[in-house]
């Protein structure tokens, strides 16, 4: 009897193990809503359904209106960082000013467009510290559809090239009967 009782024991015991196995076990349709990962003409989303997990959303750069205000002291600065990140495929709006000079640059993004922002400043080579969300105190005026506002400071100005200057001296070559004089040519390099 107590033998019998052992064995019905062990076995209750084991039963109830896999019971609790399968009411714990994630089921395949939640295992599924916990991460979607869709990649839908170069956008990539990721979504989870766990508490305190967070959505990240990549819109492509051409569907990513930028903004680039030049506060820095480098004449056409903003000019020159718009080229580059419209080269990198970035849907650029009209460069302007910055209302005020900054100390460093910094990339601002509105609510959802943190990754855009991450990786214009990676290709522009500004620090994390960089990429703040757009507010009232960026020193730019309106920014009219923009979602991602680039103010060009003097670490990211100083890497735009500097301006170049060539100057070959006048020449004089004298022949018996000639004298020819080659006037002085200066070749400049405009900061664009």
């Amino acid at each position: 009897m107590i033998g019998r009782a052992a064995i019905l024991l062990i076995i209750f015991i084991i039963a109830t193990a896999v019971s609790l196995r399968q009411v714990n076990a994630p089921t395949p349709a939640a295992s599924a809503a916990a991460a979607t990962t869709t990649t839908v003409a170069g956008a990539t989303t990721t979504s989870t359904s766990h508490p305190g997990a967070t959505t990240t959303t990549t819109t492509p750069p051409s569907r990513v209106p930028v903004v680039v205000a030049n506060g820095s002291n480098v004449s056409g600065a903003a000019g020159s960082i718009s080229t580059q990140l419209q080269s990198a495929g970035w849907q650029v709006l009209p460069a302007e000013n910055a209302t005020s000079n900054v100390t460093a640059s910094v990339v601002y993004y509105v609510a959802g467009f943190q990754p855009s922002a991450a990786a214009i400043a990676r290709l522009l080579g500004v620090p994390t510290s960089g990429i703040q969300p757009l507010t009232s105190a960026a020193p730019v005026g309106a920014v009219g559809s923009a979602d991602v506002v680039v103010v060009v400071g003097p670490d990211v100005a100083s890497k735009i090239g500097t301006s170049t200057t060539t100057t070959h001296p006048a020449t004089t070559t004298t022949h018996p009967s000639t004298s020819t004089t080659h006037p002085a040519t200066t070749t400049t390099k405009a900061k664009s």
